[in-house]
């Protein structure tokens, strides 16, 4: 097992694909013209399948696929069906512009949930926030995937005067659609122009959707995020994961793993490990890993705490999210 200092266990592993994507999310990426990492620095697909049989190995249930966008690079199909005969829970977070390409794959990976990027339900504001029009895409392809009878969830970054006025469209959403919407408190990042006032807190959430809707709270699973809620008599379901005001490292499961093989005993942590060039030199992967999540800190990667109105985003050493994984 992968267990640090305050006796947590580690058994999800999440493995980004790619720095890259087709859209330009202002709060993931910070410029239009951004320098991907070069192909020959990121983990190529049998380095992925090795080192994610190694975590396995080590104790890993689950793996989650992300990026950038995991579904741009050319071999992302191959991936997906390597991994797809570990034994583990494989899924995968996109912002679901190409599903629509590789829902043969993901049926023969047995993927049957995902987690799709979406954070307005209107298609002009959406051009805004991606810089891309591609709305009609992302909302067809998710209906497909319900229609095929996936899980899925939509994850949705509440900012204050941009989208926070459509919280209860989404939550009207999941009448009659059962589809899982994920409000996410605006979290900072290198470059993604984060203030404390921009974000909308699980209180001031729950206040809003309150103005309209009677709901009740759905039972919280051992290392959860998300806290979950339901309108009595909707199809889908709503949740907040309130990393900001109210965070969950207490029961923190995760590991991350950059494009470029560095691991990330959190998304905040200021420290990583190089697990690629390890593996390239031929060296035992292993200690690294356990040596990574043995000097985890016990929130927030030690740099702040939930006083998030006191955050001082520019003393925050991290990277920008896209080059992390979500």
């Amino acid at each position: 097992m992968i267990i640090d200092s305050y006796n947590r266990i580690h058994n999800y592993l999440r493995i980004s694909l790619t720095d890259n994507c087709n859209l330009r999310c202002f709060y993931c990426m910070p410029e239009e013209d951004y320098i991907f990492t070069p192909t020959s620095k990121l983990m190529q697909p049998d380095e992925i399948e090795t080192l994610a049989k190694i975590f396995v190995r080590e104790g890993v249930t689950k793996i989650r696929l992300t990026g950038g966008e995991p579904l741009v690079r050319k071999d992302a199909a191959d991936i997906i069906i390597a991994l797809s005969r570990l034994p583990v829970n494989l899924t995968l977070t996109t912002n679901g512009t190409r599903l629509h390409e590789f829902m043969d794959v993901l049926l023969k990976a047995n993927v049957r949930s995902l987690n799709i990027s979406l954070d307005t339900l209107q298609a002009h504001k959406f051009c805004v926030i991606t810089r891309r029009d591609q709305f009609k895409t992302v909302w067809d392809n998710i209906h497909l995937l319900i229609k095929k009878g996936f899980h899925v969830k939509v994850n949705v970054v509440v900012m204050k005067g941009l989208n926070d006025n459509e919280i209860l469209d989404f939550v009207e959403w999941t009448k009659e659609t059962p589809v899982h919407v994920r409000f996410i408190e605006f979290m900072p990042f290198s470059g993604n122009r984060w203030t404390s006032n921009k974000v909308a807190t699980l209180k001031q959430i729950l206040e809003k959707v309150e103005e309209k809707y009677s709901f009740i709270s759905l039972p919280h699973q051992k290392n959860e995020v998300a806290k979950k809620y339901t309108v009595p008599g909707h199809a889908g379901t709503f949740a907040i994961i309130s990393t900001m005001s109210a965070n969950f490292c207490g029961d923190c499961n995760r590991i991350r793993l950059t494009a470029d093989g560095k691991i990330k005993n959190c998304l905040f942590s200021k420290e990583e490990t190089d697990l690629l060039s390890a593996l390239r030199n031929r060296e035992d992967v292993a200690p690294l890993i356990h040596q990574s999540i043995g000097s985890k800190a016990k929130e927030l990667g030690g740099q702040f705490t939930t006083n998030f109105e006191l955050i001082q985003p520019e003393n925050i050493h991290n990277r920008s999210m896209i080059t992390i994984g979500g």
